[in-house]
């Protein structure tokens, strides 16, 4: 390269730092608080249309696709621990059903039908917690979380033994509320790991991130063993930023994101796993920046939960909890937190969140607008994508719920 050409370099270079600097400045004006960015539905992962119409639009015209069954068996996230206090009840749709949520005075969550099998009265629509019963709003009948047994009916002389309410499976780890959908009925099969850094304190939360996809759940992981994307999708700096019209233009181009990915299931008895071991690196004008090199471990546990731990050289370990959970059969509410030592910077985590986030939402513009091809036209390097569905498909039973044949867009 000639010494005009360096010249260039350099001052690329230059103009790269001098960004970086004032990203870095503006994220320690919040470094003090955990870094909350929530997207609502079809705030990101449209592109303009040239007739102004809305998202709502978009989704009309187009076609999904023979799609699986909505909704996998497994774990999935409800709510944030810190969200349910004591003796408070909350009412959550999703998983094509209605729950009630509510605690205990002792603490204890449990999640239940929402409609009270007496004359169908939303038990968290006014409903109270009683003890460790949820009383119903409408004639004040009191069913008992542990079990959903009806243990009182203010007006009646005795409780019939067949009066009770359906419970689901639930438990509280790594700081969030997760229940147990399985569409036989059948009880949990595995249980959800614990971060043992989070549960001691060691890792601290840092901030999340929340977004509403347009999309059947089982796109969103089938990402990991897409590994020929991340270098088309995700290669472009993240200066380029998420919306897919300018992600390769020319003023950012020196700089590239390099990836070297490999997917595989876990065998047993973690067959329910996957894992995702990536190698990251930056270049600019092609030579690498170490500084910028990053391990990541993405566990896949079930259909709903992946766990990213992060390793960097100098910047130390952290974990990213990323919750996939259908809110309808074609929407799904995808949340990350980030987790990172407490001995790092909160600057550090919070870029790394963001830098996340902007990627994540690359894919996001993908899922909107893709359709589900059941026999997809792949080549020898996609093999791993035929090797994720056959490990996804563990989580459908024959009684899964079948999407009815969709004509007209993705309006449920």
């Amino acid at each position: 390269m000639g010494s005009g050409g360096s010249g260039a370099a350099g001052l690329g270079a230059l103009l790269f730092l001098l960004i970086l600097f004032l990203l870095l400045v503006l994220l320690l004006r919040i470094c003090g608080r955990p870094l909350v960015l929530r997207r609502g539905r079809g705030e990101v992962g449209y592109l303009p249309d040239p007739d102004r119409s809305p998202p709502r639009a978009a989704r009309r015209r187009r076609r999904p696709g023979a799609l699986p069954p909505p909704f996998p068996n497994g774990w999935y996230r409800l709510l944030d621990s810190a969200e349910l206090p004591n003796g408070a009840v909350r009412s959550l749709a999703l998983l094509g059903e209605q729950f009630a949520v509510f605690r205990a005075q002792d603490g204890q969550a449990f999640v239940v039908n929402a409609y009270c099998p007496h004359l169908g009265a939303n038990l968290a629509a006014g409903g109270r917690v009683v003890g460790n019963c949820i009383e119903c709003p409408f004639h004040g009948w009191q069913f008992r979380g542990e079990d959903g047994k009806c243990t009182s009916i203010p007006y009646a002389e005795k409780v019939p033994d067949f009066a009770k309410v359906q419970t689901w499976p639930s438990c509280e780890v790594n700081g969030m509320l997760l229940v147990w959908y399985h569409c036989e009925g059948i009880g949990p099969t595995w249980a959800v790991p614990e971060q043992r850094e989070i549960t001691t304190k060691e890792w601290v939360f840092r901030g999340e991130t929340e977004h509403l996809i347009d999309v059947h759940i089982q796109e969103i992981p089938e990402n990991a063993a897409d590994t020929a994307h991340l270098t088309f999708l995700h290669g472009p700096a993240i200066l380029d930023g998420s919306d897919l019209r300018y992600t390769r233009s020319r003023l950012w181009n020196f700089m590239k994101h390099v990836w070297k990915a490999e997917w595989q299931p876990e065998p047993e008895p973690n067959e329910h796993c996957s894992q995702l071991l990536l190698q990251h690196r930056a270049t600019i004008f092609g030579k690498p920046m170490s500084l910028l090199d990053l391990t990541v471990s993405a566990r896949q546990v079930g259909p709903g939960l992946v766990f990213l731990i992060f390793e960097h050289a100098f910047l130390g370990r952290g974990i990213i909890l990323q919750t996939v959970t259908p809110l309808e059969p074609l929407l799904q509410k995808v949340v990350h937190k980030i987790y990172y030592q407490k001995n790092v910077p909160a600057i550090i985590p919070k870029f790394i969140l963001r830098a996340e986030c902007l990627q994540f939402e690359r894919d996001i513009t993908i899922w909107n607008n893709k359709q589900y091809l059941l026999k997809p036209l792949l080549v020898q390097e996609d093999s791993r994508i035929q090797k994720h569905r056959r490990w996804y498909a563990q989580f459908y039973s024959e009684k899964s719920r079948r999407l009815p044949a969709q004509k007209e867009g993705l309006d449920w």
